[in-house]
């Protein structure tokens, strides 16, 4: 039997090729996505615990933003051979610019750098609430260049990974609600301290509390005598992000317990004295 061959065109064959290479690319998308999904249920650590699960979300979108890059570069390099355009010379040129490109984008090597090194390790994840080069707030996102906060009054920072030298991280693992208290120089301080630890034991014993705090209030004692009360310190370990709700629930139980107890909460005194009344008075004495 006669071979039928199929001739096209050179550029019908081009653009055969092209398309193939661009259906190849989104495949390659589409598979970077199940990797990471199984790098996600498999690889790393099959734990139920907040922590560890906010980690890996965060591990797993950098490693689907890396492959993804390496895909459009290499995507890009099959695309412009396609066209017939030589890899070589740019290949070259590219490394010639990047050596000169190198030396004034230092601060973004660095950025990238800083950035694998926080989360490798562990220093930081998304949901967490941090302070970093001045700046604080909730992490709504972190890559290897940079890390979004959005602060208490809605204001959104983007830090640099490589301004970042020192990270205060508030939510790791566990978090401490600190509460002090302040009272008079007259109430009976073991009056003062047994109230505090009862309204404590109350409030954990409850369903709803009991689930954002983890141990019971531990009471340091006496902080400061200030000039006008007693400053009394304490602090509730809690679960990550709850500190605060905690610290505010119990504030407010302490006022309503002290009230009904008598126990006072000073507040600053002013004493005014009239000029005008103590000349009067030195009149009254010449005379």
């Amino acid at each position: 039997m006669p071979q039928i061959e199929l001739n096209f065109p050179n550029y019908l064959q081009t653009l055969i090729r092209l398309a193939l290479i661009l259906t190849l690319g989104y495949g390659g998308q589409l598979l970077i996505r199940q990797i990471t999904i199984l790098f996600h249920r498999f690889i790393l650590p099959k734990e139920t615990d907040a922590e560890l699960e906010r980690r890996n979300e965060t591990l797993k979108h950098v490693v689907r933003y890396i492959l993804n890059t390496l895909l459009i570069f290499i995507v890009g390099l099959l695309f412009l051979s396609e066209l017939g355009i030589s890899l070589a010379p740019i290949l070259g040129a590219a490394g010639v610019v990047g050596v000169a490109v190198g030396f004034g984008a230092q601060s973004l090597v660095k950025d990238y750098f800083s950035g694998f090194f926080i989360l490798m390790e562990n220093q930081v994840r998304k949901g967490d609430v941090i302070e970093v080069a001045g700046k604080s707030g909730l992490v709504e996102d972190l890559t290897l260049r940079y890390i979004r906060l959005r602060d208490y009054s809605g204001q959104v920072h983007f830090v640099p990974n490589g301004l970042i030298t020192t990270v205060t991280n508030m939510t790791l693992e566990y978090s401490y609600a600190l509460i002090e208290i302040g009272v008079a120089y007259r109430e009976n301080l073991d009056e003062v301290l047994s109230t505090i630890a009862q309204t404590a034991q109350v409030m954990r014993q409850e369903p709803t509390w009991s689930l954002k705090t983890l141990e019971q209030l531990e009471i340091a004692g006496v902080e400061n005598l200030g000039d006008s009360s007693i400053l009394i310190k304490s602090r509730w370990k809690s679960v990550p992000l709850q500190q605060w709700e905690v610290r505010r629930e119990f504030l407010k139980r302490i006022k309503k317990a002290f009230e009904d107890k008598n126990i006072e909460i000073p507040f600053p005194h002013i004493t005014l004295y009239s000029s005008q009344i103590k000349n009067i008075t030195q009149s009254k004495e010449t005379t």
